[in-house]
Formats: structure tokens, C-alpha cells, sequence
């Protein structure tokens, strides 16, 4: 419980109405949510409006209400807040009501189309690995501690957000990592946290649905270096055309990670396989368990945010030997008959492309590369054609799928993707709505020495079809294959 006066202390507000010397007891923006002595913050969202509940949550206790516009009616018992942007004043809000909790923490956020989840990922286990407590919050799963909790999106809500990092507190966490989306950016969802740092990895065509515009996605990535404080760090991926944008108007220090030039944290790539690479770091070469150049750039970023964090540096090359692939990204299956699977979170052009790329450089001319793809529905709809010419350019045979088709008609999607199929592989791919016999199709035909790589769900366990959630693993199909072969 908390005065109202203490919680917009940090905002400004255009008019109160009312006393603020009164206890709240939660701080909602959902009116379902609404109880005897809350807080409720009025946002005008894309689908709905929720100053139009106003009446409602007053009716279900709410004593004080902040809103972009004060309502016609108003209620002489309860305090109105009108401010110039109920998202912002949300946020800080949120920030104050939750003691501030980014502020006890050295938060390390990590934007980019493509290694968001792996780079938040892996740095959790090196802080983990290194003695620390530590809390993750990605797409795939939120961990305060060691306590996991499923995540239902990249980057969680303002009150969301703020109650996982003051749990991390609680739980006595030093550090904490998180996947920042270009929608979160946009969204002011970051509002108001403290970052220690902040991780560029790369940027190619996504979220067009959502964004429009390759500058507008751009823009929208920039915002997170834009707001990070002095004394924090930037490091950005220098091979990247965009990295240098991202470093413009940060007011934090500058640092770059790179493969091909000179940089802060420079790698190299020495040998590569199907179960691991022998990598260089600034002139020390180790063994880790990731294939791929992909892997090499959020290698090569973790090694340097953990030194920026202050990790002795040679505990940090003993470490990054012992980490470990994150589950659906690069997942490597070997099959009784000799054939290799790969389950990867694949779903852009570009992510697409490094993977195959990536297998290719490791098996040559000896095996052959059978692609398993399809493409969510409901989303960038530009794209399908693309991933479908990417994987037949680089693949021997192509079998396109159902992704997660949601709200369409998965066979005009599929129709949609076979646009991209240039003419001389149409008779190597097939089309095969059904997404569990697309996978046992492929793995059928592929012989020993192959790869079946299956992209675009990785770590989904569901496959989202009119609106409804089904379980499906890509991994419990690949593995129900190999059972049948024994």
C-alpha cells in the first residue's frame, strides 16, 4: 500500500481532482482487474479504449483513476489524474509503486531481429556460471533466480515488467537480462527501467505488419540505445551497417563486437561442425558447443557484455566453454539411420539464411539439405515469397508447411509462399499443409550423411490454429521419427 501522492511524484500531470493523500492498495490498466483501493490507468490502446471502463472500475472500488481525458461525469469520492500520455505516466508509475527495482539490479537489455533470445539467454548462464544470482526475461521463458515462469511475450507490459525485476530483487538477484522488442520500444514499454547496458545484434526485414517500413523498424530499435544512461555501456554488432546508427545519439559508452574488422571484442572463427566450434576470442581460441556464424556474433557479444559487467576475463573463456545451445535454436537431433535433424526458431529471411548457410559450410557436397519452413499467419505477409526463395536457392528439397497460421487459412498462406519458388526447384519441393507429416515426410527421404532442418517454431510447444493453441512440438515429432526407425 502506497500514498497516491508518492506514486506521481514522478510524473507530471496536467489536473488533479481530488485529495491526493490516499492509500491504493494495487495499480491496475486492465478494469477487469478493478478492487476496493486501486489505481486505475486509462490507455487508449490500437483495439480498445479503456477510458470507456472508467465508470466500471469505479463501481468495483477504484479510488483514483488517471486518464488522458477526464471523464464528462465525475465521481466526488475519487481522485482523476488527467495526463498528456497514460502510457508514459504508466510506466513510471509502475516503476514507483514497485520500489524501483531496475534500479537494485545491473540490467542488461537486447534488441535485434535475429539472437535476441540466445545473447539474454546465455549471458543469464555466465552469470549464473560465474557465482551470481541472476533473472532472464526472454521469449521463451522468465527466470527469477532459478524459479521459471512462461513468458507470453518478448517484452512484458509495464507493470509485468516491473513486478518480475522487483521479484528478482527479492530473490537477491545482481543481474538480470532481457530481450527488448521493437514493438516494446515503440510501445514505451522500457519507460522508466535503468538499464547498466544494452546489446545490438543485427537487423534484416521484420515486424513490416507492425512497423511498415524497414526505417521505421530501424527507428524503433534506436529508441532503447537512444534513452540509455551515461555510465552505461552500448555495444553493437560493428559488422551490422546499422550498428553505427544505434551508437548516434546514445549517451552511453560505445563499444563493438566483429568477426571481420577490428573492433573492442574481435572473434574468428577457426573451425566449424555440426556439434561445435572452435572460435578465437581476442587472440584466445576455445571449444564451444554452437555451429554457426550466427552463433559466433551472440558468442562474441555475451564475451563482451560479460567483460563490460566486470567478469574476469579468463573465467569468462572457461565459461563460455560450458554453456550450452538454447532449447529450438540450432537443436541438433542425430538420427538412428545416420541423418542429422536440426530444429531451429528460424522465421525470418535473413535467420533462415544463416542457418542453411551455416549447414551447408559444414556438410558441402557430402549430404544433401532437406528443408522443412512454412510462415506464421497474421504477420508480415511480405515475406513468405522470400523465405520460400531462400530455402529452395540453398536447399536440395523443400517441403513448405503450416507454421502458426492463427486467424488464416493455412493453404492460401502456403500459396502465398509458393510464389518465391524459382522454377527450376519446383520439382524438388512439395507443399504439405499438415506440419507433423511434413516432418515425417522429409525425414523419410532423407539417407545417411543428410540434414533435415525444420525452421520457424524451435521452442514452440503449441501450433496456433483459428485463434486456438494445439500442443505441438517440432522436437517431440522428430523424436517420435527416430523411435520408429530403431
Amino acid at each position: 500500500m502506497k500514498k497516491l501522492s508518492q506514486l506521481l511524484s514522478s510524473i507530471k500531470p496536467i489536473k488533479i481532482v481530488g485529495n491526493t493523500d490516499v492509500d491504493i492498495t494495487d495499480v491496475i490498466n486492465d478494469s477487469r482487474q478493478a478492487r476496493q483501493g486501486a489505481l486505475f490507468v486509462a490507455i487508449k490502446g490500437v483495439a480498445v479504449d479503456s477510458h470507456r471502463f472508467i465508470a466500471d472500475v469505479v463501481a468495483n472500488g477504484a479510488v483514483a483513476i488517471v486518464c488522458e481525458q477526464l471523464p464528462e461525469v465525475m465521481n466526488q469520492d475519487i481522485v482523476y489524474i488527467q495526463v498528456e500520455n497514460s502510457v508514459i505516466a504508466l510506466a513510471h508509475i509502475a516503476d514507483e509503486w514497485f520500489d524501483h527495482p531496475s534500479r537494485h539490479l545491473r540490467l542488461v537489455g537486447v534488441t535485434g531481429t535475429n539472437g535476441k533470445t540466445t545473447t539474454a539467454t546465455l549471458l543469464y548462464e555466465m552469470a549464473r556460471l560465474m557465482g551470481h544470482k541472476a533473472g532472464l526475461l526472454s521469449t521463451v521463458k522468465n527466470i527469477i533466480d532459478t524459479v521459471e515462469q512462461p513468458a507470453k511475450q518478448t517484452t512484458p507490459d509495464h507493470l509485468t515488467l516491473n513486478r518480475l525485476l522487483h521479484e528478482m530483487v527479492e530473490a537477491g538477484c545482481e543481474y538480470a537480462f532481457m530481450e527488448v522488442s521493437s514493438h516494446a520500444c515503440v510501445q514505451r514499454r522500457i519507460e522508466g527501467i535503468t538499464f547498466a547496458g544494452g546489446i545490438f545484434t543485427n537487423l534484416t526485414r521484420d515486424h513490416m505488419d507492425f512497423h511498415k517500413t524497414v526505417d521505421n523498424y530501424i527507428a524503433a530499435k534506436k529508441m532503447f540505445f537512444d534513452q540509455l544512461p551515461a555510465g552505461a555501456f552500448a555495444l553493437v554488432n560493428a559488422d551490422d551497417k546499422v550498428g553505427e546508427v544505434m551508437l548516434q545519439n546514445t549517451r552511453a559508452d560505445k563499444y563493438r563486437y566483429s568477426l571481420r574488422s577490428l573492433a573492442d571484442f574481435k572473434g574468428r572463427i577457426v573451425e566449424s561442425r555440426l556439434d561445435g566450434t572452435t572460435l578465437e576470442l581476442n587472440g584466445n581460441q576455445l571449444e564451444v558447443g554452437f555451429t554457426g556464424r550466427f552463433n559466433a556474433y551472440n558468442l562474441l557479444s555475451v564475451y563482451g557484455a560479460a567483460l563490460l559487467l566486470g567478469f574476469d576475463p579468463q573465467e569468462v573463456l572457461v565459461k563460455m566453454s560450458l554453456l550450452e545451445p538454447v532449447a529450438g535454436r540450432f537443436q541438433t537431433l542425430r538420427s538412428p539411420r545416420g541423418y542429422t535433424a536440426i530444429v531451429d526458431y528460424a522465421h525470418t529471411p535473413d535467420a533462415l539464411v544463416n542457418v542453411l548457410d551455416t549447414i551447408r559450410d559444414v556438410v558441402g557436397k557430402s549430404g544433401q539439405i532437406i528443408t522443412v519452413c512454412g510462415c506464421g499467419g497474421d504477420r508480415d505477409a511480405g515475406k513468405r515469397p522470400i523465405m520460400t526463395r531462400e530455402a529452395a536457392v540453398r536447399s536440395d528439397r523443400v517441403i513448405l508447411t503450416s507454421d502458426n497460421p492463427r486467424s488464416e487459412d493455412p493453404d492460401e498462406i502456403l500459396r502465398q509462399m509458393e510464389v518465391g519458388l524459382p522454377d527450376e526447384s519446383r520439382s524438388t519441393t512439395l507443399s504439405i499443409t499438415d506440419r507433423r507429416q511434413a516432418i515425417r515426410t522429409a525425414c523419410q527421404l532423407a539417407q545417411a550423411g543428410d540434414v533435415v532442418l525444420i525452421a520457424g517454431k524451435g521452442h514452440e510447444d503449441y501450433q496456433e490454429i483459428k485463434g486456438v493453441k494445439h500442443h505441438f512440438d517440432d522436437r517431440e515429432q522428430v523424436l517420435e521419427v527416430f523411435a520408429a526407425e530403431k
